[in-house]
C-alpha cells in the first residue's frame, strides 16, 4: 500500500510544484487570507470526503473517512504569508506588493493538497479518518490554531501531525526531535513616564530615556545570569521609541521587546525577572511604569512516544527519496502549532529544502526559497505515517 501511496505522489509532482508556484504568485497576509481558503475549498469539490470551511476563521477542515472504524490522525498545514517585499526574482514571484511567502507556507499547503487527494483515493485501503487543518495566520499572534480548535477541528482526533520545509536543512532528509523542539514566545511592552525639561537643566527634570535605557541593558542580564545555563532563553528590544528634540529632556518612552524561551516555565521565570526590573526602576530613577507582558505561542513539545513512532516508521519505509531521517536541534522561531501538541500528543517534523544552487536564505528573508523536492518528501513522509498508522 505504502508503494502505492509512493507512486501516485512521484506521479503527481508536477502538480504539486504547480500548485505551490500559482500559491506563491498569490499570498495572503495572516487573518486576511480570502482566496487561498477559497482555492483550497475548490481543490476538494467533486472529491469524495467532507469539506468544512470558515472554521477558525478562514481555516479550512477536510475529513476522509473510510466507512470502517478506526483511530483518526490529523495532519495539518499552514497558508498564510509575511508582509515582506519580495526579492527573490522569481518566474513565479509574488503578485501582490508587499505581501510574500517567506515562510513556506505555500509549499506546505501544495504537499497536503496532493497528499489529501491521493489518500481520498486510496481510502478503502485503510480504516479510520484523516483529518486535514488548513490552517489560517500561523505568523500572527495569537495564531489560527486556537480558532481551529475551538471550532472542534480536534474532535475525536487522537494525534496531530505536521511538517515544515526548512530552507536551512539539507534537502532530502527528515528531521525531528522528542520533547521541546521550538520557543514559545510573549510580547512585552514599557511605559515609562518621567519628567520633561530643558536639556540645559537635568536637575528640574527626570530623564525618561535614561530609566529606559538602564532597563534595555539590564533585561539582558535576564538570561546570562537568571537562567540556568542549559535553559534556552532570549529576550530581545525591538523597539524603543523616544524620539524627541535634541535639547529637550523627553517626559516618557516606550519600549517594545520579545522572549523566545524553549520551555513555558523559562518563559514565566523571564516575565517574573523582567518585572522584578521594571520595578527596581521605578524606584531608582523616581519614575513610573506601565509594563504588558503578553504570553502568545507556547513551546512546543512533540510528544516522545508517539514522536518516536514516526521517525522509526518513516525509516523503516526505506523511501528512496528520502536520504536519511535523523534527529535535530531544538529551532529557535516559535510555531502556533504548538497549540495543538497542548491538546493532544503531537508531533512536528521538518523536511530539509535548502537550494541546490545559490545562497540559502533564512525563513523570512526576502530571498528566501526552497528546493521544491522537499515538498515530494514531506508528503511522502506524512503520508507513510498516516497509512500506518491506520492500518
Amino acid at each position: 500500500m505504502n508503494q502505492e501511496l509512493i507512486k501516485r505522489l512521484r506521479e503527481k509532482e508536477s502538480k504539486m510544484i504547480e500548485i505551490r508556484r500559482y500559491l506563491h504568485e498569490h499570498p495572503e497576509l495572516s487573518f486576511h487570507e480570502t482566496e487561498t481558503p477559497q482555492y483550497i475549498a475548490d481543490f476538494y469539490k467533486e472529491k469524495d470526503c467532507d469539506v468544512e470551511t470558515n472554521v477558525g476563521p478562514n481555516g479550512v477542515k477536510v475529513t476522509i473517512d473510510s466507512g470502517k472504524s478506526g483511530k483518526t490522525i490529523a495532519i495539518r498545514a499552514d497558508f498564510d504569508a509575511l508582509p515582506i517585499e519580495e526579492q527573490t526574482g522569481l518566474s513565479f514571484a509574488s503578485k501582490n506588493k508587499g505581501v510574500m511567502h517567506a515562510c513556506g507556507h505555500d509549499a506546505h499547503t501544495a504537499y497536503m493538497l496532493i497528499l489529501g487527494e491521493t489518500l481520498i483515493e486510496m481510502k478503502e485501503q485503510f480504516k479510520g479518518k484523516v483529518v486535514i487543518i488548513h490552517q489560517p495566520a500561523e505568523e500572527m499572534p495569537p495564531g489560527g490554531a486556537q480558532g481551529m480548535i475551538k471550532d472542534g477541528v480536534l474532535d475525536g482526533v487522537d494525534h496531530v501531525l505536521g511538517a515544515h520545509v526548512m530552507s536551512t536543512m539539507e534537502a532530502g532528509k527528515v528531521f525531528y526531535k522528542e520533547g521541546y523542539v521550538q520557543t514559545g514566545r510573549a510580547y512585552f511592552k514599557l511605559v515609562v513616564q518621567g519628567k520633561g525639561g530643558h536639556g540645559s537643566s537635568p536637575h528640574m527634570a527626570n530623564d525618561a530615556i535614561v530609566a529606559g535605557s538602564n532597563f534595555v541593558t539590564t533585561a539582558q542580564t535576564v538570561v546570562s545570569r537568571r537562567l540556568n545555563p542549559f535553559e534556552t532563553g532570549v529576550v530581545t528590544i525591538g523597539s524603543f521609541d523616544g524620539k524627541g528634540q535634541f535639547n529637550v529632556i523627553k517626559d516618557q518612552i516606550e519600549i517594545e521587546g520579545d522572549v523566545r524561551a524553549l520551555t513555558d516555565q523559562t518563559r514565566d521565570t523571564i516575565q517574573q525577572e523582567l518585572t522584578r526590573i521594571v520595578k527596581g526602576i521605578e524606584e531608582t530613577f523616581g519614575v513610573t511604569c506601565e509594563f504588558e507582558f503578553k504570553k502568545d505561542y507556547p513551546a512546543l513539545y512533540n510528544d516522545p512516544e508517539f514522536t518516536s513512532y514516526v521517525a522509526e516508521t518513516i525509516k523503516n519505509a526505506q523511501i528512496d527519496d528520502i536520504k536519511g531521517v535523523e534527529i535535530c536541534e531544538p529551532q529557535p522561531p516559535s510555531e502556533d502549532f504548538a497549540f495543538y501538541a497542548t491538546e493532544l500528543p503531537s508531533t512536528f517534523i521538518y523536511s530539509g529544502a535548502a537550494p541546490e544552487d545559490g545562497d540559502i536564505y533564512p525563513h523570512h528573508h526576502p530571498k528566501f526559497n526552497i528546493n521544491e523536492s522537499s515538498m515530494l518528501v514531506a508528503a511522502e513522509a506524512v503520508g507513510t505515517v498516516v497509512l500506518d498508522y491506520l492500518t
